[in-house]
């Protein structure tokens, strides 16, 4: 009987992984054009992922994303793939996509049982997640453009703050709907 629960755990993780990998696939293709950077909704499909799978499914599907991406499979924005987007300019965004998910994901395991209070805590976590993505992101694109810290975050953050914001209270609403549906 164990081994039969335990499969059935190990089946559902698989098949949770695989749906969000395509999730934020689907959600990278989404785009609207801003500058140099389209607004994906990536950060919306990598911040619900955490906060509905938790820590070792949400970083094993970010890490499968961007497996997928690195061997040519064009998951990435604008249909990219192959390591010359994954290790190019905006590639600090798609490694901080890391930080983006484990930051909700381990406000799960925190108790709070009213609605209200699960949303703040997700959105919270998801802000800070996507904080820490952003100054990776940041820092290697300052690396790799050898430009000043400043022309980096006009270009590759401060445009992109509101919608996240939005993003990412659709993603803490939505998560605290559905996280009792999802084992």
């Amino acid at each position: 009987m164990n081994s039969k629960k335990k499969s059935g755990t190990f089946t559902r993780s698989i098949a949770y992984t695989a749906l969000s990998v395509a999730l934020i696939t689907v959600c990278a293709w989404i785009t609207v054009p801003v500058g140099a950077i389209p607004v994906t909704m990536q950060t919306f499909a990598v911040c619900l992922i955490g906060a509905l799978l938790g820590p070792k499914r949400g970083l094993a599907a970010i890490g499968v994303y961007l497996l997928m991406g690195l061997v040519g499979i064009p998951v990435f924005s604008g249909f990219g793939g192959g390591p010359a987007a994954l290790f190019g300019v905006t590639g600090g965004y798609l490694f901080g996509f890391a930080f983006a998910v484990l930051f909700p994901a381990l406000a799960k395991k925190i108790p709070v049982r009213h609605v209200w209070g699960r949303v703040v805590l997700f959105y919270v976590s998801m802000a800070l997640g996507i904080a820490v993505c952003y100054a990776f992101g940041t820092a290697w694109f300052v690396i790799m453009y050898r430009c000043s810290v400043g022309y980096a975050l006009t270009l590759c953050v401060l445009p992109y703050l509101l919608p996240d914001a939005v993003k990412l209270a659709v993603a803490a609403l939505l998560a605290v709907r559905l996280e009792r549906r999802i084992a």
